[in-house]
């Protein structure tokens, strides 16, 4: 059984890269062991959604981590849902990604691609362009969207200790440098 934990946002546009940027705080806090048989892989999706199609098809389970729009939500609530059963007043218009996630995924569903998948969003409170940073309505979230993810992963019956202590503020203004290596 393949997991992936994917971050979705575009870091320079505030609040949007809230899902990159929480991937890579679990990354660097966390040792996460997977039962047997099991593997789990993290990636920064940025803002590719539809071309992430052939890397999300090779997985059996998908945690999303992204921006959500909720009717009369509070920038800062944290919602976690299996994308099946997806709460009403949830939908992912109005992100800065070229195509929603919520479109990748459905066309996926449509040819039998698509993997178990949840949904780990956030609602946003900024999308100005060329603003590397989180709001601190989102920053406050980031504890409770931790403790959503760290009982999902224990639940599927990985192992996770936390192995580090490195704010996420720390992690954002290198975000988008991470996984460039040297030529």
């Amino acid at each position: 059984m393949k997991t992936l934990l994917l971050g979705i946002g575009n870091v320079l546009f505030a609040d949007e890269g809230v899902g990159v940027h929480f991937v890579n705080y679990i990354q660097e806090n966390y040792s996460i062991i997977p039962p047997a048989q099991q593997t789990l892989d993290m990636l920064d999706g940025g803002t590719l959604a539809q071309g992430l199609t052939p890397i999300i098809c090779n997985y059996d389970q998908l945690i999303v981590v992204d921006t959500v729009n909720a009717g009369d939500a509070s920038p800062g609530e944290v919602y976690f849902f299996d994308f099946d059963n997806a709460p009403p007043e949830i939908d992912w218009q109005g992100s800065a990604h070229e195509v929603e996630m919520l479109q990748t995924l459905t066309m996926m569903e449509m040819v039998g691609d698509r993997p178990k998948t949840w949904i780990l969003g956030v609602v946003p409170t900024v999308l100005e362009p060329m603003t590397l940073g989180l709001t601190e309505q989102i920053l406050a979230a980031i504890p409770l969207m931790e403790t959503a993810l760290i009982k999902q992963l224990e639940s599927l019956g990985f192992s996770c200790e936390r192995v580090n202590n490195i704010s996420i503020e720390s992690l954002i203004p290198d975000s988008y440098k991470r996984g460039v290596t040297a030529q």
